[in-house]
């Protein structure tokens, strides 16, 4: 058994507040199978904001920042990979002594 996730536009958010405020509020939550905490978030946006905190809030990532975050991804990548190479050819140098030339 899936459980699909239910989208609710600005207004239908509305009229179940007002629906709750009228019928009462477990009562509207046992009618649409909302959990109390969603309506108790969607009343305390909506008396800070009013309507337009009952909008979605998408987080919109600036595509010029994500850029500098893939390529300070990249450098950090490559700083590391360089430090683990002087790591192990340091570890190199002090395992095998250096022998003067016989002549």
């Amino acid at each position: 058994m899936t459980k699909t996730r239910r989208r609710f536009s600005p207004e239908e958010r509305l009229s179940l507040l007002r629906e709750a405020e009228r019928e009462g509020f477990m009562e509207t939550c046992r009618k649409y199978n909302l959990a109390p905490t969603m309506l108790n978030r969607w009343k305390k946006k909506y008396l800070e904001q009013g309507v337009e905190g009952l909008k979605p809030a998408y987080r919109r990532v600036d595509p010029e920042l994500r850029a500098l975050e893939e390529e300070n991804e990249r450098l950090k990548k490559i700083i590391a990979r360089q430090a683990l190479e002087l790591e192990v050819k340091s570890e190199l140098l002090k395992k095998t002594p250096i022998q003067p030339k016989k002549r």
